[in-house]
């Protein structure tokens, strides 16, 4: 082999090898943290307490990780949840309407809507009398269906009433808002609700019913 042979190895080897001594390595711990909200976009301390924990302990470096994705780490400590958001005042250059290449921007539906500010209104309610991050906030399907009835109507049969409901409740679950409805018609409220419906969703929500109301009177007429 000649000396120039030589020396194009060796540059080669020192361009592709780097020593572990060197390498910035990211602990498991807050690979895992990354890794499961990238994956379901929430942590629970009831659910979840180590990584709970660790996000809570490593708040600055799991946000470090998160930066150069656009998001960001949101801790709500009083209920026990760490969750995934879009850093404020993110938007695509090449696009006029939100979106980001990582997060599917889900909206809600108006029946689905309705029932959040239903499950939201009974979580706080639960809240102010049992204590903000106390106990777990229960829902019953009873409790929820003349409240969903009231504003979406009668179906017309009881069987159809408890579908639509089921129906609804399976697809906030998705959302990470409610638990599966157990073998009592019980379901539980996830404290995630409270950030998901807040005050500014619920005036949304309430201006679309509004709307709706005013194009019902006006198709009657």
């Amino acid at each position: 082999m000649s000396e120039e042979q030589q020396t194009l190895q060796a540059e080669g080897t020192n361009d592709e090898t780097i020593s572990p001594d060197l390498q910035e390595i990211t602990p498991q711990s807050l690979k895992s943290v990354a890794q499961e909200l990238l994956k379901y976009g929430v942590l629970e301390a009831e659910h979840k307490p180590n990584l709970y924990r660790i996000a809570l302990t490593s708040f600055p470096a799991v946000n470090a990780i998160l930066e150069p994705l656009d998001l960001a780490l949101k801790v709500d400590d009083i209920r026990g949840i760490a969750y995934l958001a879009i850093i404020e005042n993110y938007a695509d250059s090449e696009k006029d309407e939100w979106s980001h290449p990582l997060v599917r921007r889900q909206r809600l539906n108006l029946e689905q809507s309705l029932l959040v500010a239903i499950l939201r209104r009974i979580f706080i309610a639960h809240e102010m009398e049992a204590g903000i991050g106390t106990k777990t906030a229960l829902a019953h399907l009873d409790e929820l269906m003349p409240e969903l009835n009231q504003f979406l109507g009668e179906t017309g049969s009881d069987s159809r009433n408890d579908k639509r409901l089921r129906q609804l409740l399976e697809q906030l679950r998705g959302h990470g808002l409610v638990s599966e409805v157990d073998k009592n018609d019980q379901l539980t409220i996830r404290p995630l609700i409270v950030h998901i419906a807040n005050p500014e969703n619920l005036q949304n929500l309430l201006a679309a019913f509004k709307q709706q109301v005013k194009a019902q009177q006006e198709f009657g007429e």
